[in-house]
């Protein structure tokens, strides 16, 4: 795991120093080894910077950036079977120097073009420079597990693992994007391949630049699509779809395990890492290391169960319970291991479990995608009964404008509580639409487009676009897949531990799990049932059968007490004047409405987030 950087620079002024100084910015992601290449071209400035977080090969031979005859790569990830295709590379009469992954990237691609891209299994973003053609390849894994942003701006062109390594650069603007801004608003993340920038992109999962430096154009070309892989289904024959599963589950948890430094797992008690552990640890000679983060909250607390099954799966278990103390020391943090505001607030857990886990390790496995895979959280059946139910109401058009009539309890005396409001004002979004794709996403939307319209005056709706013949639930989980996992689950994980130097590595998201995933009868994605079926081999089922619970803070209580500090501080007029984006008075109005009890959701947080956020980075 590790970061990378790169600048074209056609106006030739790019210097060594400069480009360090982009490098050092990602110090966390590789605090091991660095390195830097300026390339000199008649008509412009390439530079590559690698900073590398050593997993494999831990000697200098896994340097970077390296080369192979007349390519470059500047490389971050893991490419799991990278030694089944070092072999298959051998056979055709390749020679190796190193035992690491990069190597084989750098060569294969030499053979195969960037089709080497359907033989890699892992999780990666490199880019390749291809001296004798001046042509570069940027490419981003298929799911977006690891991150990867660009800029373009006149003769500039940036790219690198986080946003915050462009802000050396002169040639870098930052300026606020007020479409993304209101996508903020909207998921309390900014969905691919927008970013909070104006010129600047995140290269979507699956895809990749050909860029031409000789004529400065360059493409976006798709090279995997989770859409293109439902059809057909599998037979309907239950115990060879569990039995076959499980052999993909544990051929693809194994490979992962593949490492110089030590491994464990992030265990929070539900079904998903508790798969991954009970099958890794049947494999093990050795205990595996398990991390739980606990709170006081019952109501948020799993870490009792995680400690019920790290028992009986003898694993060396480390939990640890936090506090507000905790999040105080941490939250000022997240703006900048979050270089785009983040308002998903299991942020601050999940950094703290990987300061945790990196005590005792180097790389840890979580249990990310089972619920987008295989039917996980209960929204989809619950939605699924609102769709029925919406479709059958009468007067559609009506009904929206009956609601326009319902004063909104913030801005009036109207005695309607403020939630069920929202409520009211998701309905009406959720009419404007026939599909369930786009009902679903607003139905879980942080704030309603009346609500945007009033905080930030203009917005820009994020929508779906999915014409698929494939069932309703399984439109919702594709819907999730490319946005919730990959934009901010990911995007959570990725940042929280390479904010410590830990390597997250996510298992149940392989290609060959995920393809298989999509040809299950539909019957099988309900609650994860072929995942129970096979964990019901490893755990007795009173130990992980109850219902899900979200890895979430009570975030809600400590901002009315302990954090409330915040709230003064940063949604001050002070604060809010200094950008003028919001209405300062319908904000002050909603955290009146939150410290009144009268408003208990993601709102003010979202607010807060990007005002920390703001305040650090602009």
């Amino acid at each position: 795991m590790c970061g990378i950087v790169g600048v074209i620079d056609y106006s030739k002024s790019l210097d060594n120093e400069v480009l360090e100084n982009m490098n050092n910015k990602l110090f966390t992601r590789g605090p091991d080894d660095f390195g830097t290449k300026v390339f000199n071209n008649q008509k412009f400035k390439l530079g590559f910077a690698h900073r590398r977080l050593s997993i494999l090969d831990l000697s200098s031979l896994g340097h970077q950036p390296m080369q192979y005859e007349n390519l470059w790569i500047t490389y971050n990830g893991e490419v799991y079977n990278f030694e089944e295709i070092k072999d298959e590379l051998s056979s055709e009469g390749y020679n190796f120097i190193s035992h690491s992954d990069t190597e084989v990237i750098l060569k294969a691609y030499h053979k195969w073009g960037v089709k080497c891209v359907d033989k890699f299994r892992g999780m990666f973003a490199f880019t390749i420079y291809d001296e004798s053609k001046n042509k570069l390849i940027i490419l981003r894994d298929r799911v977006g597990v690891k991150p990867l942003y660009y800029y373009r701006n006149n003769d500039i062109f940036l790219f690198s693992s986080e946003l915050k390594a462009f802000y050396p650069s002169k040639n870098f603007i930052k300026e606020i994007d007020t479409n993304s801004l209101s996508m903020y608003l909207q998921f309390g993340y900014i969905q691919a391949p927008h970013t909070i920038f104006k010129n600047c992109f995140k290269l979507l999962p699956g895809h990749y630049i050909e860029y031409d430096l000789t004529t400065k154009k360059y493409k976006e070309i798709k090279y995997w699509d989770l859409k293109e892989h439902f059809e057909p289904k599998f037979q309907d024959n239950e115990k060879d779809l569990i039995n076959d599963l499980e052999d993909i589950l544990t051929e693809a948890f194994k490979l992962r395990m593949v490492s110089d430094v030590p491994v464990g797992t992030f265990l929070s008690g539900g079904i998903d890492s508790t798969l991954v552990t009970a099958i890794l640890q049947k494999h093990s000679k050795t205990p595996i290391k398990t991390f739980t983060i606990g709170f006081t909250d019952e109501s948020y607390n799993e870490a009792p169960y995680a400690k019920k099954i790290a028992d009986y799966l003898k694993t060396e278990h480390t939990e640890y319970y936090c506090t507000p103390k905790d999040v105080m020391d941490i939250i000022k943090e997240m703006s900048k291991i979050y270089d785009e505001p983040f308002g998903d607030s299991s942020a601050l857990p999940t950094t703290l479990v990987s300061k945790i886990a990196k005590e005792k390790v180097s790389v840890v496995l979580s249990g990310d995608g089972g619920d987008e895979l295989f039917g996980g959280y209960s929204s989809y059946n619950l939605f699924q009964k609102r769709f029925d139910k919406i479709n059958k109401i009468p007067k559609k058009r009506f009904i929206k404008k009956l609601i326009d009539f319902i004063p909104d309890p913030i801005d009036s005396l109207n005695k309607i509580n403020e939630n069920k409001y929202t409520k009211y004002l998701k309905l009406k979004n959720v009419l404007e639409y026939e599909d369930i794709s786009n009902m679903f996403k607003l139905s879980n939307s942080v704030f309603t487009k009346d609500e945007i319209s009033k905080l930030i005056g203009n917005y820009k709706y994020c929508e779906d676009s999915q014409i698929l013949n494939i069932s309703d639930k399984e439109k919702m989980m594709l819907s999730d897949f490319k946005g919730y996992l990959a934009d901010d689950i990911l995007v959570k994980v990725d940042r929280a531990s390479m904010s410590v130097s830990l390597e997250s590595r996510e298992p149940l998201l392989d290609n060959k799990i995920i393809e298989f995933s999509t040809k299950i009868p539909k019957k099988y994605k309900d609650d994860k049932y072929l995942l129970k079926k096979i964990l019901e081999k490893y755990l007795p089922l009173e130990l992980f059968e109850r219902k899900k619970s979200g890895f979430g803070i009570p975030i809600n209580d400590w901002l009315r007490s302990d954090l409330k500090y915040l709230l003064e501080e940063y949604l001050s007029e002070e604060k809010l004047s200094k950008h003028h984006l919001f209405n300062k008075n319908h904000v002050s109005r909603l955290l009146n409405s939150f410290l009144n009890k009268k408003n208990d959701d993601r709102k003010i947080w979202t607010i807060l987030m990007f005002q920390i956020w703001y305040e650090e980075n602009i």
